[in-house]
């Protein structure tokens, strides 16, 4: 069509300079070609009024329902997803067939646009150096990561400075805790070697779960004197408000995909132990902080000086050993040595242990322990602590509470049913209880346990008196040497009374 490239502007300005010049020359001047001239020169029209109007390819397949169906429900239910409405018409209006979705689609996308509700707007914020840090809380569940083959339920805690992007990472064993906020906040900061003058979490309606009024006061003045104890305010969004707390939300899809990215370069997503896990994470978080080494740097010189030492990252509670030989901890029961029974204990209870103390003496740690997801209590039992007393009662091995959560390892558990199933439950109980007994005595659990599952693979029963052979010398028949020590006054008579005077 002529004229189609030009603007109304255009060819009004060629008609202007057309009353005293030639084409060519008014056509430069209204910036078109001397063709495109020559063209108008045989239709003046504007080209506006060249253009006919589009009609319709094919009939509106919603003429007749959209102002009469479609709208009210967009007015009664305004956040209703379009695939809804289109799956309700087909529904009322079979004919219509599934190729109107993206029309509707189109249509509705519209329709809000001139008469939908007004959006909640999200106004960015200017970050300054020093001033906010926030924390929070990712479930890693699904990168599948095991220690040992045994499938790791974890968290990881997750705090970032807003300015810098400064990162740290600590892996939470149980869920969302002030215990596991603490640790994780308190390692980042002595990490950064500075503290921010705010600091943002989430609503921690998780950490208050199950927990009535006393306990979620006692809860609150817990993390205010945390936060002050290094200087910082504290701060909260408000709940469900996910984009109130977005300078660390949304960093955690990066961080998943850069601990996948890490996993599947590994290769394996098993590890040994925790401790190399936790490493590997640490490694992550290094890189990640390496990147940005100038402007941490930078925010580094405006962070608040760190106390003098680090306060609470636990909570202390004081238990009760039983005649069970252990305590009763959060609907975990943890055997100790039955020296204690009847005793008070006084128990500081950290994300993945505890320390256990008798007065101001610390006496022992234990891994901890978590509930079942159904709530069933569960058990973390050492048969050391034990086994004493169960070689004089074997036979309280065979419906004893704790029972699989006694065996260190699967070798023993494997062979306690062997021996179950080809001896009677007296002599199995006996045998097992013997064999337990031996993995403490001489110090050789793993290398037991390795016999064992030899044996049980070639079809055998374990041999205790081979195996006391092999694992000998027993601790009861090795000799009691004595040693006698000289008197002082022999040394000096050898040294000399001179020398003596002098080195005085």
């Amino acid at each position: 069509m002529p004229g189609r490239h030009i603007t109304d502007h255009q060819m009004r300005l060629y008609m202007k300079y057309r009353q005293t010049d030639s084409p060519p020359v008014a056509a430069a001047k209204a910036s078109f070609s001397t063709s495109t001239a020559y063209r108008i020169e045989q239709d003046r029209r504007l080209p506006s009024q060249k253009k006919a109007p589009r009609g319709r390819r094919r009939p509106d397949p919603l003429a007749r329902v959209f102002e009469t169906e479609i709208v009210p429900m967009l007015k009664a239910a305004p956040g209703v997803r379009p695939v809804t409405i289109f799956e309700e018409l087909l529904r009322r209006h079979p004919e219509l067939g599934a190729g109107i979705r993206r029309t509707l689609e189109r249509r509705i996308r519209a329709w809000r646009a001139i008469h939908g509700e007004e959006q909640e707007v999200i106004f960015r914020q200017t970050h300054e150096p020093g001033q906010r840090g926030l924390s929070d809380f990712t479930d890693m569940g699904e990168l599948g990561v095991t220690i040992a083959g045994v499938p790791l339920d974890h968290r990881l805690y997750h705090f970032r400075l807003a300015y810098s992007g400064f990162e740290h990472a600590h892996v939470v064993l149980g869920g969302e805790s002030f215990i596991a906020l603490a640790e994780g906040l308190q390692n980042a900061l002595w990490s950064l070697g500075g503290a921010p003058r705010e600091h943002r979490t989430d609503s921690l309606s998780a950490a208050f779960c199950n927990l009535d009024r006393d306990a979620k006061d006692d809860l609150t003045r817990r993390y205010e004197d945390l936060c002050a104890h290094y200087g910082m305010r504290p701060s909260r969004n408000n709940r469900g408000i996910a984009h109130e707390n977005g300078a660390i939300e949304s960093s955690h899809g990066h961080l998943k995909r850069a601990v996948g990215d890490a996993l599947l370069l590994r290769g394996t997503a098993d590890f040994d132990d925790l401790a190399a896990y936790r490493g590997f994470i640490d490694e992550i978080f290094s890189r990640r902080n390496a990147r940005n080494a100038k402007r941490i740097d930078s925010e580094r010189t405006a962070l608040q000086d760190l106390p003098d030492r680090r306060t609470s990252d636990y909570e202390e509670v004081i238990v009760h050993v039983t005649s069970s030989g252990g305590f009763t901890l959060r609907k975990v029961f943890y055997t100790v040595p039955s020296r204690l029974i009847g005793h008070r204990l006084r128990v500081r209870l950290y994300d993945d242990h505890l320390d256990v103390f008798v007065g101001g003496t610390h006496l022992l740690t234990l891994p901890r322990g978590r509930p079942h997801p159904n709530g069933k209590h569960d058990q973390v039992v050492d048969y050391r602590h034990v086994i004493h007393s169960l070689r004089r009662k074997p036979m309280a091995l065979l419906n004893l509470v704790y029972r699989d959560q006694l065996f260190p390892r699967e070798a023993y558990r494997r062979a306690f049913d062997v021996l179950r199933k080809r001896l009677p439950d007296k002599k199995a109980c006996r045998i097992m209880v013997d064999l337990l007994a031996l993995a403490h005595e001489r110090g050789c659990e793993a290398e037991l346990a390795d016999q064992l599952t030899a044996d049980l693979n070639d079809g055998r029963l374990p041999d205790l008196n081979r195996l006391r052979t092999h694992f000998a010398p027993d601790p009861a028949q090795m000799p009691n040497v004595v040693v006698r020590l000289a008197p002082l006054a022999t040394y000096e008579c050898l040294i000399g009374t001179a020398e003596i005077g002098g080195a005085a």
